[in-house]
């Protein structure tokens, strides 16, 4: 492993480069209880970089990682076409692994031009102030609202081959921009108690308006059972979404925030595990980013979640 090289990200000396790991290697070395023989304790910090693909165009990145602790601390400014020649050559994948591994062009290029005694203009620190987060107009109070007929939806965990989706899809008349984009399913959003919380009067449902961050499927299932215990919102009994409930959620119009969703919920879960498994294997998800439903391993890079509970 190259070990003297560094560079310079705002006022702080970076030299703890791994240029052995990836995005896809993170969650076994920091998340997941095995693998973590390159970690000698929690509060150990490496610095790798990948090529952000999520967007149209690349971006270079420089991650911060330890264990339970990601962070993007600067974007380098390389050739796009050299960083596109990566994400081309990594072929096709998931369209939730838009995380890729740089390639040695681009290994080469950061030690002539930006490393070591490089060329500092080309590394852009991000901005670590917190912003703040548009979430459209206020919603009303739930008894400023007259609620129009209940839809009953399914709540219990369940198991979803993807032959039967389209028909759960259209037996709702849910948006879902593969199965039925002509859909729509009008909710009845309200205020909750607090800004944590949304009411949706024709479910009778309440949501988080933000959710959890990334983890693999047995970690969110942790977090849920540590959010229960404390008492989110003064509620102790919350749960993962069964996937009629999220997809109920899926607006057909993309939101300022470039999502099928209401604004009045955070951008930061951008697809969410749902309450069903496939089989074979695997879990499901819905994602608001692409306004549609799929399935993918549960672990490796795991998915968002944004709980529910019945109001």
């Amino acid at each position: 492993m190259e070990q003297f090289h560094s560079i310079r990200v705002g006022g702080k000396q970076i030299t703890a480069i791994d240029w052995e790991m990836t995005p896809d290697l993170t969650f076994g070395t920091f998340e997941s209880w095995g693998g973590r023989e390159r970690v000698r304790n929690n509060n150990e910090r490496l610095f790798y970089f990948f090529v952000d693909g999520w967007e149209e165009t690349p971006k270079l990145c420089l991650m911060e990682r330890g264990v339970k602790h990601a962070k993007v601390v600067a974007e380098i400014a390389a050739p796009v076409e050299m960083l596109a020649r990566c994400v081309a050559a990594s072929g096709k994948v998931a369209r939730f692994e838009q995380s890729f591994a740089i390639n040695g062009e681009i290994h080469d290029w950061l030690v002539a031009n930006v490393l070591d005694k490089g060329e500092n203009s080309f590394v852009r620190p991000i901005d670590e102030r917190i912003e703040s987060e548009d979430m459209g107009a206020p919603l009303p109070s739930r008894n400023a609202l007259v609620a129009a007929e209940a839809t009953s939806l399914p709540s219990d965990a369940a198991f979803i081959q993807e032959a039967e989706l389209p028909g759960l899809i259209r037996a709702y008349g849910f948006f879902e921009a593969e199965h039925n984009p002509e859909g729509f399913f009008a909710k009845q959003l309200a205020a909750g108690a607090d800004e944590q919380t949304v009411f949706d009067l024709r479910t009778g449902l309440m949501w988080q308006r933000g959710g959890l961050d990334i983890a693999s499927h047995r970690v969110i299932s942790r977090r849920i059972e540590e959010l229960n215990a404390a008492g989110l919102a003064g509620c102790h009994d919350w749960r993962l979404p069964t996937m009629e409930e999220a997809l109920s959620l899926l607006e057909p119009a993309v939101n300022g925030k470039g999502l099928h969703l209401h604004p009045s919920f955070s951008k930061e879960q951008p697809f969410i595990f749902v309450a069903a498994q496939r089989k074979p294997g695997g879990y499901w998800f819905v994602d608001f980013k692409q306004g549609r439903a799929f399935w993918a391993s549960g672990t490796i890079p795991g998915g968002f979640a944004r709980l529910v509970r019945a109001a």
